[in-house]
C-alpha cells in the first residue's frame, strides 16, 4: 500500500505554474479559472507523488526559460558592464545564480554572455551557482541534458555551446568553465564577496516574509554599486525597502543597487530632515 502524500500548493507556486503553462502552450489560466485550476494542479501533484508545487517546478526547468529576463541581461546589463569595466585589467564579471537547481539557469547566463561579448575569453568571468540540493548540483555539474530542455535555445546556440552525447546534449567546456557549482542554504547568511549581477529566480516565494526580507537585504549588500538583481515574475522587493531601484526592460522588471554616490546623497538628505 502506497503511503499517502499531504499535497500543498501555495498561491505563489500556482502563479509560477501558470507562467510555465503559458510560456509552453500559450494557454493562460487567469483568475476566472481559479476554481478548477488549483484542484487540477493538486490532483496532478498527487498523481506524480509530489509533495508541493516547488517539486513540480523543478521538473519543468529548461534553458532560457524566461527569455525576457535574459534579453534584459543581454541588451541592458551586459553592455553597461562592458562600458563600466572596459579599462579594468583584467576585466572581470562576477555573477551569482542563487537556487540554480539542475544548472539550466547559470548555463543560460554563460551562453548569453558568450553571445553578447565577442571576446568573452578575454574576460575573467565567474558564475557562482548554488543550490541546497546536492542531487540537483550533481546533474548540473555533469552538464548533460535531454533535447527537450534545449528547446528555448536557437539552433546556433545549440551548435555553438553543446555537443551530442547519445540522445542528449553536453555543455561544451568553454561554457562549463565559466560556472562553479556549490551547495548552499540561502536561509543561512554566508558572505561570498561582491557580485555584479545576482539571479534568484522563483526562490524567494518559498521563504517566509521575514526570511525573504533578510535575503533581499543581503543581496543588496552583496551587489557592487550599480549591480543588478533578477527575481522571478511573482517576486518583488517592494515590501522590503532595501534601496533597490526598479527598472523596466522590455517585458521584464529588474532591480539595480544605485551607485554609491546616490546612496550617500539619499542618506544625507534623510539626516537633514
Amino acid at each position: 500500500m502506497k503511503q499517502e502524500i499531504n499535497v500543498t500548493v501555495t498561491d505563489h507556486e500556482l502563479d509560477e505554474i501558470r507562467s510555465v503553462i503559458e510560456q509552453r502552450s500559450g494557454i493562460l489560466f487567469d483568475a476566472t479559472r481559479e476554481r478548477f485550476f488549483r484542484p487540477r494542479v493538486q490532483s496532478h501533484l498527487e498523481t506524480k507523488r509530489l509533495a508541493n508545487g516547488s517539486e513540480l517546478l523543478r521538473l519543468k526547468t529548461s534553458f532560457n526559460r524566461y527569455p525576457a529576463m535574459f534579453q534584459a541581461l543581454e541588451k541592458k546589463v551586459l553592455p553597461e558592464m562592458r562600458m563600466k569595466k572596459f579599462w579594468e585589467n583584467p576585466r572581470s564579471l562576477r555573477i551569482w545564480s542563487a537556487g540554480c537547481s539542475t544548472g539550466e539557469e547559470p548555463y543560460t547566463i554563460a551562453i548569453t554572455i558568450a553571445d553578447a561579448y565577442e571576446f568573452a575569453e578575454a574576460w575573467n568571468i565567474h558564475i557562482l551557482a548554488t543550490d541546497i540540493s546536492r542531487s540537483a548540483l550533481d546533474v548540473a555539474d555533469m552538464g548533460i541534458y535531454p533535447a527537450r530542455e534545449l528547446a528555448g535555445l536557437n539552433p546556433k546556440q545549440r551548435e555553438n555551446y553543446f555537443t551530442r552525447h547519445g540522445d542528449e546534449y553536453k555543455v561544451k567546456p568553454k561554457i562549463k568553465q565559466m560556472v562553479t557549482f556549490a551547495p548552499l542554504n540561502l536561509a543561512q547568511a554566508v558572505y561570498m564577496g561582491r557580485f555584479d549581477v545576482i539571479f534568484c529566480m522563483n526562490v524567494l516565494i518559498y521563504f517566509t516574509e521575514e526570511r525573504r526580507a533578510a535575503l533581499i537585504q543581503r543581496f543588496f549588500e552583496y551587489l557592487e554599486p550599480g549591480g543588478y538583481l533578477f527575481l522571478g515574475h511573482a517576486e518583488s522587493v517592494a515590501k522590503v525597502g532595501a534601496g533597490f531601484k526598479p527598472i523596466v526592460v522590455g517585458d521584464s522588471l529588474i532591480y539595480q543597487r544605485p551607485a554609491t554616490e546616490t546612496v550617500v546623497r539619499a542618506a544625507t538628505a534623510q539626516e537633514r530632515f
